[in-house]
């Protein structure tokens, strides 16, 4: 296997350096990557090579589980680290305690070439468990490898899951505090109650009015201002992330692509060296760009579908090489996926372009000056051959979903049945090559119970209680309508969120996201002290 460029520091270890796709910031090492969670000049960290593996390698880890599995990849990137750390890491991750199924990750045979991979059985019930019980342990030693003599101060913006994810992941964990920024009316009734009866002194929630482009827009903001930075860390704070802009959010989700591969091969489904395609409903683009990586390392991957909602702009920028944000933004049934800048995007025309940090810098550049940029065809036709962009509106998805539960028995989520749809359409076009595809199934049918209810159960009655669940007044009450109707059970973390104390409640404009960073982060790191 190839490695990274190595630099020696004063203690003779291996430091694997990371970059920015901005070009401006200096070269880092991993630990201080994590930690800072975006580069000085704004771009995005990225490792300085992409490692190498071989077809031995992946026959190896048919063997595996999924934490060994997760030491394997993250070792090849997180230079500074021992084995030895990363597997303590990797076991207090993913295990029994935090995940209901012991393979963490199974892969579900629906039927006619096609499996699930089912991201959704940690303890918030969706894909980001996966990365945020792995980033806190790996960002504890951060720390303590770095001597960070203050607070890592974890700022999130979510559109719905890595809010709760980060705050469970999070919780009462040793020299950190989180704050979460959510949209207020852009959410599902099952991931706002998850945020605000969320326990733990050093974590809060906080809803914003707008949308989930405002509730990013605001953190992104936040880390761009230096007084405000200069400030918290004279209050002993410093900023960093949890989305997926942060090298250490995306990492771990490249284990997962390794993982389903080997599965298939242990399962007998493919031949080693055979390629497979992902379809992957995503919206700020991080899911599906953790699974490139994996492609890139030498993973065998013929195509990626990329399956957006109405909030299409990632579908059309594939197939157009136009990225445009100014259009109507669509509130859906599949919420997480309400999101019109995609972050991670980034990264990718960053490597796609050869690595060019001035391209990169203008385009986004533009983005943030017009809400557009035209990426040219060379870079469209290299994006257009690696991926796959289309849509689902409303009855779409909950055609999908409905077909999905008729021909397989098997039960996705919102999110899920977007991406069951463009696969569809997918299979249907002339870009589909007859190989076996692996749907991602990024959260639990149940955290969607009314609309996943609609969806398969349609009569009269069934639209009285929508209309119900509109009002606000039961959506929590179809949970137990979705597991009479399906035989399925919702998981215990989803269970009676309603009559949980109701923790977070505060409301504010996105104008005052900063001013309430700077007043909220100093308090949650001082009930942090007392309660650890």
């Amino acid at each position: 296997m190839l490695g990274f460029n190595r630099e020696r520091n004063d203690s003779g270890d291996d430091k694997v350096l990371y970059i920015s796709t901005r070009g401006a910031a200096a070269k880092t090492a991993f630990e201080d990557a994590i930690i800072k969670g975006i580069a000085g000049d704004g771009g995005l960290y990225v490792p300085e090579m992409i490692p190498k593996i071989s077809p031995g390698f992946i026959a190896g880890l048919a063997g595996a589980g999924y934490a060994e599995t997760a030491v394997e990849i993250i070792k090849l990137f997180a230079g500074g680290f021992s084995e030895a750390e990363l597997r303590t890491c990797a076991n207090s991750a993913y295990n029994g305690r935090n995940f209901s199924d012991p393979q963490i990750t199974p892969l579900k045979e629906l039927g006619d070439g096609q499996y699930a991979l089912e991201l959704f059985h940690g303890p918030t019930s969706a894909f980001k468990d996966i990365a945020l019980q792995m980033l806190p342990p790996v960002l504890a030693r951060c720390l303590a490898k770095t001597g960070e003599k203050e607070t890592a101060a974890i700022l999130v913006a979510t559109s719905g899951d890595t809010g709760k994810a980060a705050l469970e992941g999070f919780r009462d964990a040793p020299g950190t505090c989180v704050l979460v920024f959510y949209p207020k009316d852009g959410v599902s009734e099952i991931q706002k109650l998850q945020m605000i009866t969320q326990e733990g002194r050093n974590v809060a929630a906080v809803a914003v009015e707008g949308n989930f482009d405002d509730a990013q827009a605001g953190v992104k903001a936040i880390f761009a201002d230096a007084a405000l930075n200069a400030r918290l860390l004279g209050a002993g704070l410093r900023l960093t992330s949890a989305n997926s802009i942060n090298w250490g959010r995306l990492m771990p989700q490249i284990v997962y692509y390794f993982r389903a591969y080997a599965d298939l091969l242990k399962n007998g489904a493919i031949d080693n060296g055979e390629p497979i395609s992902f379809t992957v409903p995503t919206g700020n683009f991080g899911n599906i760009l953790a699974g490139w990586y994996a492609r890139e390392m030498g993973l065998p991957v013929s195509r990626f579908i990329c399956a957006s909602n109405s909030n299409k702009v990632l579908a059309d920028f594939i197939n157009t090489g136009v990225y445009d944000r100014n259009r109507r933004f669509y509130t859906t049934i599949s919420p997480a996926m309400d999101i019109l800048v995609s972050s991670n995007l980034e990264r990718l025309l960053f490597e796609l372009s050869g690595r060019d940090a001035g391209l990169v810098t203008r385009l986004m550049r533009e983005l943030a000056e017009t809400g557009r940029y035209d990426a040219g065809q060379d870079l469209r036709k290299k994006v257009a051959s690696l991926f796959y962009g289309g849509f689902a509106g409303e009855a779409e998805t909950g055609a999908a979903l409905s077909g999905m539960y008729k021909r397989y028995g098997y039960l996705p989520d919102t999110h899920t049945a977007v991406g069951a749809h463009v696969y569809g359409e997918y299979v249907k076009s002339g870009a589909y090559g007859g190989e076996k595809n692996v749907l991602i199934a990024t959260a639990s049918p149940f955290k969607f119970a009314s609309d996943v209810y609609m969806a398969i159960a349609s009569n009269d009655a069934v639209q009285g209680k929508k209309r119900n669940a509109v009002q606000g007044d039961d959506e929590t009450g179809f949970i137990k309508l979705l597991e009479a109707e399906s035989g399925g059970h919702a998981p215990a973390a989803l269970q009676g969120l309603q009559e949980k104390p109701k923790r977070h409640t505060k409301e504010i404009e996105k104008s005052k996201m900063g001013e309430t960073a700077l007043q909220m982060l100093p308090e949650l790191a001082r009930a942090a002290g007392d309660a650890i």
